[in-house]
């Protein structure tokens, strides 16, 4: 490889040590988050890995880096402002499916739409698993939970009909439990220009004893492997992502190669050469205050 300094897994080591639980989906997710970064040859210094509150921000401080740990439900906003302020940069961004999709659903629909250039990994894990296993918008009607000691009453989120329904350029779905397929899933999402939305079936060996890592071992698929299927077809990928209990579609469900984002889009930044962090400068304002006085 020619290349001044070849990255490597080192690179990304910390070291704080994790504190999942046993076997938690977020061991997988990591390995394959850093495996994703080398295989890029992104260096730690031209990455920012923006965390949300939960058991996903449990790992903000166990990777080398450039890291900003959130509020509950706001690491999108926070992300697209990063992405927008320094195109140099690669923006991953990480949230649970409690913040997500209850305070922060307005800021997920807003990404989606104006698709900001930016990568955001969805750990799914059917609950609010650092509160102690509360139910979220995915856990399944009829589970008991903290919070529904009698059972969950309402239907359960199916996430990638959602976002598919928001006509997004890149949406992509994978298991933790498969470390190389997601790592080439987010590797995919980097690549690509635009939102890149991939949502993470994992786990949660202490609160959601309802999927274990071997339940959707049996279930998963490859959607690369269904012949003749077509990632740019949105009706397709529709389609395939609607069974959540037996046959369940992982891979990269939809893409549009031909995606524009929204920085790209502003009309009063073509032919900017700088970037926008760039032109962050100190204003002398004392004659604007002097009308006040």
């Amino acid at each position: 490889m020619n290349c001044s300094k070849c990255i490597q897994m080192f690179d990304y080591y910390s070291d704080n040590i994790f504190t999942w639980c046993t076997n938690c989906g977020n061991y997988g997710i990591f390995s394959a988050v850093k495996r994703a970064l080398v295989a890029e040859e992104i260096d730690p210094k031209d990455a920012l890995l923006c965390f949300d509150i939960g058991c996903n921000g449990n790992g903000s401080d166990k990777i080398s880096g450039y890291r900003f740990h959130g509020l509950h439900g706001r690491v999108l906003p926070f992300a697209a402002g990063a992405s927008l302020a320094n195109r140099k940069i690669k923006v991953i961004a990480f949230g649970g499916d409690g913040g997500t999709l209850s305070e922060g659903i307005n800021h997920l629909v807003h990404s989606v739409r104006s698709n900001y250039d930016f990568t955001f990994i969805l750990h799914n894990n059917e609950n609010y698993g650092l509160t102690t296993g509360q139910a979220s918008l995915t856990t399944r009607k009829g589970k008991p939970m903290n919070a529904a000691p009698d059972g969950v009453v309402v239907e359960p989120m199916n996430v990638m009909e959602f976002i598919l329904g928001l006509k997004p350029s890149f949406a992509a779905r994978a298991f933790s439990g498969d470390v190389k397929h997601m790592t080439e899933i987010i590797r995919a999402g980097i690549k690509h220009r635009g939102f890149s939305f991939i949502e993470i079936l994992q786990n949660c060996t202490t609160y959601n004893a309802e999927t274990p890592h071997e339940w959707y071992q049996e279930r998963v698929y490859d959607i690369s492997k269904l012949k003749g299927y077509n990632k740019a077809d949105l009706e397709s990928a529709k389609e395939v992502s609607k069974d959540l209990e037996e046959n369940i579609a992982t891979g990269v469900l939809y893409e549009d190669e031909d995606s524009v984002d929204f920085y790209s889009r502003l009309a009063n930044r073509k032919g900017t050469q700088t970037e926008l962090v760039d032109e962050v400068k100190n204003y002398e304002i004392g004659n604007f205050l002097s009308r006040f006085n």
